[in-house]
């Protein structure tokens, strides 16, 4: 992939495998203690930093209501697809009351391709509505308010705090939610018992930042079915090492986005990301 000059992506490096290995078994070492793992966990996160200095909420938006109407339409499809659909949308609903007064059948064919279009539909209308009534057409910055809008849970509420407001908060998705696993950090299933054990770990500062390194890491190398382990900086910090392919060429293969020299997922990406923009809908 050609880039500008002085501009970069930093690739993964060959993975240790004996080391790594070593991590992953853990054979003839005691149980990790508490203190070890947090210690872990934060070093794990130095190094995602280093890795991802660029990391980014991968949705386009231009201001919070948008964050938050694409937020909801990212259930059940991907980043890509929201993005490719959002551009339409927000000529037609560029406002609350806008997209409040919206006809059902015309917003459900604009958002036909992010699927579960009915009921997306019936929550932007609604929380629209609440918007419009409840909050003067302004998107709150309260996650207790958030969380009362149609179709806005707590990982919807902490993406718009996040990103849209500077206010701290942990996204637990099923990218999130697989690593943290992966690296032992907690057994949790539940969201929300993850999101208060991962807060107890990071300082608050980290928060925001610690989810999109953590989200661009199981996106990029991390992935659900076949983790790019050969490939990984961090597998000598990782319980998990070997679960995946370990020989660094065929991980390489596996390598996504900009690790692999692919467009992301934004049409609209931050000026430091260092991959090529997403195309948009129809467009390859």
């Amino acid at each position: 992939m050609k880039r500008p000059a002085g501009e970069s992506v930093k690739r993964p490096p060959k993975a240790k495998p004996a080391k790594a290995a070593g991590a992953a078994a853990g054979a003839g070492r005691k149980p990790e203690s508490r203190l070890a793992m947090v210690r872990r966990a934060r070093r794990i996160n130095r190094e995602l930093a280093e890795l991802y200095p660029y990391a980014h909420p991968e949705l386009d938006f231009r201001n919070p209501f948008e964050l938050l109407v694409a937020t909801v339409l990212s259930a059940q499809t991907t980043d890509l697809r929201v993005n490719q659909t959002t551009p339409a949308l927000f000529a037609a609903y560029p406002t609350p009351e806008d997209m409040a007064a919206a006809v059902p059948e015309e917003l459900e064919e604009l958002i036909r391709p992010t699927g579960f279009f009915r009921a997306k539909t019936k929550s932007l209308i609604g929380l629209s509505v609440a918007l419009r009534d409840n909050f003067g057409g302004e998107v709150p910055g309260r996650l207790a308010d958030l969380v009362t809008l149609p179709g806005v849970g707590r990982k919807t509420a902490n993406v718009v705090l996040g990103n849209a407001f500077g206010v701290p908060g942990i996204t637990v998705d099923t990218h999130f939610g697989r690593l943290v696993r992966r690296w032992r950090w907690t057994e949790q299933e539940d969201p929300e018992k993850v999101e208060a054990e991962i807060a107890a770990i990071f300082p608050k500062s980290e928060w925001t930042m610690l989810s999109h390194r953590v989200v661009f890491h199981g996106r990029r190398i991390c992935h659900a079915r076949k983790p790019a382990c050969g490939a990984c900086p961090i597998a000598p910090l990782c319980p998990a090492y070997g679960e995946g392919e370990t020989d660094p060429e065929k991980a390489r293969k596996l390598l996504k986005y900009e690790m692999g020299g692919q467009p992301g997922q934004r049409l609209s990406p931050p000026a430091d990301y260092p991959g090529k923009p997403a195309p948009p809908l129809g467009g390859g």
